[in-house]
């Protein structure tokens, strides 16, 4: 899924907790009220977006509307004071929240003002590692980021085109401000190793060439068109503006972006000799300490490192024990193994569209509907990510709306890495229904009805992604469904939901066993040959397994946001179970978590007792 505030905010993309710190307000006891706390939130929403042109386009597509407006049409620029001025604007703008009465605030306020709270000490927490994040990072790195982020820019008025050509002009210098941040980097002794860097600097060479804009189908040039005629079919724009925009996105690529990614690959290549031997962060020095505070803030787990591998090993004896039981009774029932074919190849949906009206009939029963919040109707433009991208996307993501324009939703798939039949059907589940989109339209829905704005604001990779994964294994159970009404064309006696259940669990297990090694190599400080043996007993090829290792090492914590989060999302199940006892149901857990929406674990939890002990 792509977000900028979805997940944890690229570094120099967002300049966020600008000073806002007023010491009138702390002469006045009788300002610590209701009023008070939604003055200094709604500053913070300003100052958290005003000074970002590309942050702020992603979050509302009509600020001024919103009484926010922008003050500069660039990419913010790092530099070391600014981020250390960021830092210092964060513990005054805490220092604020402390000095309130919470007790005064009502229900919803005083859970936004315990996320906001938690949320600032954790992200303060961060400036004890300066330089451990890693921008350029071979897997997801800006280099190939921010073009995505161009390219699903959103043009719904000439404005947009203005402010969008302006934010190519400032490439150069963001650019630079990233160098300048490596070269920190290099000079502390934590720069990226020397492959990486080395990949890092292809990248940039491959994903804009001279060649590709010399024949105009770069897909910078090719989206903007697409872009461009979109507003002039609903008169938005002339066709001279047109023509005009057109001639000076091609000068901005060719004489700004083109330039300024080849001196990254230059500065990459330059710096590449002084990166550290390969390993995982934990062999940077107070690299395990980072790591620990990076899963905290990924997962949004507060169990510690040993409590979460603890908690992975069982979880993964649970599922291998219960796969081989699955195995056994397919045995028992077929006489043969398990033929995963028919599954994918002889899978009923293949059209996205159709897919996602499935979805939305198979969980009518378990989720709320949308229609409780709103008499609008969810839009959902589907479409393959472009052949320009395929290399650098994942196999299908999510683009969260702005929060003024939430029905218009899209989402992009990855044909090169994703395969129809069931994995169409549960990619889908993940990114559309009901996963990404519908928890991402009913939590907007109920916070524009209940809550601040600013928790619109706020990054929890773990509930995100852990509700995400939560439901795209639900969805497996769907699948089945669907299969077992196709069930005339593939024979009687085709056991669709053992298949089906055989492929989450088969699922389960890989991405578990990719957290364990996460773990062990940031953490623990296994070393690589170790992982290697375990992913090629798994059944990965040499290859496969040294793929996935690279993966793990320059991506630490990824696959635990979905994975811990998901265990989380469970175990908040079962907390449920036993609170609620008859008065549990599926229905009521899953309007519960919606209704709370985006929070860390721990205040979920907190809240999930208060709701038990309000209902008795």
């Amino acid at each position: 899924m792509k977000n900028i505030f979805r997940k944890r905010t690229p570094l120099f993309l967002c300049t966020l907790f600008l000073c806002i710190f007023l010491p009138a307000i702390l002469l006045c006891s009788h300002c610590f009220d209701r009023a008070l706390f939604h003055k200094i939130t709604s500053a913070y929403v300003q100052s958290s977006l005003e000074h970002d042109a590309l942050s702020l386009h992603f979050v509302m597509a009509y600020p001024n509307l919103q009484g926010i407006h922008l003050k500069d049409a660039a990419l913010p620029v790092y530099s070391k004071e600014a981020s250390e001025a960021s830092a210092a604007s964060r513990q005054k703008f805490l220092s604020v929240l402390s000095f309130l009465d919470s007790k005064k605030l009502n229900e919803e306020e005083r859970y936004t003002y315990d996320l906001l709270c938690d949320r600032l000490a954790l992200d303060l927490e961060e400036s004890d590692f300066s330089y451990y994040e890693e921008p350029l990072s071979p897997t997801s790195g800006m280099q190939s980021e921010l073009l995505l982020l161009f390219a699903e820019y959103p043009f719904y008025t000439a404005d947009d085109v203005e402010t969008y050509l302006s934010l190519l002009q400032s490439v150069p210098d963001y650019v630079q401000g990233l160098l300048s941040y490596e070269s920190e980097k290099s000079a502390a002794g934590l720069f990226m190793e020397k492959e990486d860097a080395k990949k890092s600097a292809q990248q940039c060479r491959e994903i804009l060439t001279k060649e590709a804009l010399s024949s105009g189908t770069h897909f910078l040039q090719t989206t903007f068109s697409s872009r461009l005629a979109a507003l002039l079919q609903k008169g938005l724009l002339t066709a001279k503006q047109q023509s005009q925009y057109e001639a000076q996105n091609q000068s901005l690529l060719s004489k700004s972006v083109l330039p300024a990614w080849q001196s990254l690959a230059d500065g990459l290549e330059q710096l590449s000799d002084t990166g550290r031997t390969r390993g995982g962060l934990s062999q940077k020095p107070d690299g395990r300490q980072y790591y620990a505070w990076l899963v905290k803030e990924s997962t949004g787990s507060s169990l510690s490192m040993d409590q979460l591998y603890l908690l992975l090993q069982k979880q993964f004896q649970k599922t291998y024990k219960e796969m081989k039981q699955t195995l056994t009774t397919y045995q028992e029932l077929t006489g043969g193994t398990p033929d995963l074919a028919p599954v994918n190849d002889g899978f009923p949906l293949s059209d996205p569209t159709a897919i996602l009206e499935d979805l939305q009939n198979r969980m009518q029963q378990d989720f709320p509907p949308l229609a409780d919040l709103t008499v609008q109707t969810v839009q959902c433009d589907i479409q393959d990510v472009d052949a320009g991208l395929e290399a650098y996307s994942s196999p299908a993501f999510y683009m969260i709306p702005p929060i003024d324009a939430l029905m218009q939703n899209t989402i992009r798939i990855n044909r090169s890495s994703t395969a129809d039949g069931i994995e169409l059907y549960t990619t889908l589940a993940h990114e559309g229904y009901p996963g990404h989109l519908y928890q991402t339209v009913y939590s907007s829905l109920v916070c524009d009805t209940q809550t601040l704005p600013i928790r619109k604001l706020f990054s929890y990779g773990g509930y995100v992604e852990g509700w995400a994964y939560y439901t795209e294994r639900i969805s497996y159970e769907y699948a089945a469904q669907v299969l077992a009404e196709a069930e005339g064309s593939l024979g009687s006696s085709y056991p669709a939901a053992l298949l089906c259940t055989l492929l989450a669990q088969q699922r389960d297990l890989q991405i578990n066993l990719f957290c364990l090694l996460d773990l062990s190599l940031h953490y623990y400080g296994a070393e690589e040959s170790e992982l290697l043996r375990s992913l090629e007993s798994f059944g990965l090829s040499e290859e496969q397994s040294e793929r996935v290792y690279d993966y793990l090492r320059t991506a630490p914590a990824v696959y635990l946001k979905y994975y811990v989060g998901y265990l989380e999302m469970n175990a908040l199940k079962k907390r449920a179970e036993l609170q609620w006892g008859d008065n549990f149901s599926l229905l009521r857990f899953h309007r519960f978590v919606l209704e709370a929406g985006p929070s860390d674990f721990e205040n979920l939890t907190k809240r999930l007792k208060q709701t038990a002990a309000k209902t008795g």
